[in-house]
């Protein structure tokens, strides 16, 4: 055996705990959970079904855990687990599992598959089984501070730029601020007018808010990759600055993998509960039009569609949040077939969206996603993470497909009532 296999099934050993062993043991092979993931239901290949995506750990479950596996492998008949099978189930276990919860959400008797791939990775990451693009992407956030490498000094200038786009003061590093909002590594590079948007919605509610020049980045690809040590140090960034400054909350931006690792994941991982409370953007949009604190006029004609976030969604329960939102803009909001909880993945999440090797496979599921498009008839498509926009766009383009797309903070803003003079 060699040595990096050996880490690897130790790391299994250290992640299995009772709900596993009660998932292994509960699991009725109903098969719904085949149905319910799209990248079988796209492909039609058995072996994208969610349990199976889990058989290494559940070799050495039985194996090592059960009365008649330890039977077994005493007779040496047990079933082992080799460096080729790990090799080969890698694919499995990041390129056709976006973490999207779906299968968890229909399996009958409440088996969590998400949490269970999630533990898996361990394991695979320790093994050195990981994909390279989640291992680039990793090593960049530990030693750059970001998975896109982005500096300081280029959030700064992402800052000034909307400074000067909006004429509004972004406040950086503001030590006793109400709140201190942070951004995904795609919107920092790709939609910078999130951050814009935030400014002009913040100064007309009053908000008092800030950004770090150090702790800017929301994204944890340590989870992705699932090593929760790296996890724990980028999950720390934030909260060491966000309790040197003495904020009362971290805003979450559009980005459901950020929002599910600060909120849900992060006081696990430090082992301790934050000082301060994590609110998801669309939270906080959604109270400040409750309080009367978020006022726009008129309304868009277009028609538009929602593609609802599954760390968001359905991991997240923000589900009306968006959508009071959305019709405080427009006229003719078009709901997806299985929306809300029960919408499907936009097929690059969990890092899928990271790996090159998984672009081609990503483009296939993204089939169920252009179906959803198409049956409303709508022209534009809105979402509240930025990685699921990207992966939207090259799938929009992958297809040639005629939809435009926008974030809900941005649209929110296109509206905001004018200041009276």
């Amino acid at each position: 055996m060699t040595a990096s296999l050996e880490r690897g099934l130790n790391a299994f050993r250290e992640v299995m705990d009772a709900p596993i062993a009660s998932f292994f043991n509960s699991c009725v092979h109903c098969g719904l959970c085949a149905d319910a993931c799209l990248f079988h239901t796209e492909t039609g290949d058995p072996k994208y079904t969610p349990i199976h995506k889990l058989e290494p750990l559940r070799k050495l479950w039985k194996r090592e855990y059960t009365l008649l596996g330890k039977l077994t492998s005493l007779l040496g008949l047990g079933a082992t687990i080799s460096d080729e099978e790990l090799e080969e189930w890698s694919p499995l276990v990041y390129d056709s599992c976006t973490l999207c919860g779906r299968c968890t959400l229909m399996c009958p008797v409440g088996n969590d598959i998400t949490y269970m791939i999630r533990k898996m990775r361990e394991g695979m990451a320790a093994s050195g089984h990981a994909p390279a693009g989640l291992i680039d992407a990793t090593r960049r956030s530990i030693e750059l501070g970001s998975p896109m490498g982005i500096k300081p000094k280029t959030f700064m200038a992402r800052v000034h730029e909307q400074q000067e786009e909006t004429g509004i003061e972004i406040p950086v590093d503001k030590a006793g601020a109400d709140y201190m909002a942070i951004m995904s590594s795609m919107e920092i590079m790709g939609y910078p007018e999130y951050l814009g948007s935030l400014a002009r919605i913040f100064k007309q509610a009053g908000i008092s808010w800030t950004v770090s020049s150090e702790a800017f980045e929301a994204t944890n690809s340590g989870i992705q990759i699932g090593v929760s040590d790296l996890a724990r140090e980028i999950v720390m960034r934030i909260v060491t600055v966000s309790e040197k400054l003495g904020v009362k909350y971290v805003i979450s931006p559009e980005c459901g993998h950020a929002f599910t690792a600060l909120r849900w994941d992060g006081p696990n991982l430090i082992g301790r509960p934050y000082k301060f409370e994590v609110v998801h953007i669309l939270e906080l949009l959604d109270q400040l039009l409750k309080d009367g604190r978020l006022k726009t006029e008129g309304k868009t004609a277009e028609s538009l569609t929602l593609h609802d976030p599954c760390q968001i969604v359905r991991r997240g329960g923000i589900v009306a949040e968006p959508r009071n939102l959305i019709n405080m803009v427009a006229s003719d909001f078009r709901e997806m077939e299985d929306a809300g909880v029960y919408n499907w993945c936009c097929g690059g999440g969990g890092g899928v969206s990271a790996i090159t090797r998984a672009e081609e496979l990503r483009f296939t599921v993204f089939k169920i996603k252009k179906r959803q498009i198409e049956n409303t008839g709508a022209g534009t498509m809105i979402t509240a993470c930025a990685n699921c926009r990207n992966v939207l766009e090259e799938g929009l383009e992958h297809y040639n497909m005629d939809t435009k797309m926008i974030g809900i903070t941005e649209l929110v803003a296109e509206y905001l009532k004018k200041d009276e003079p």
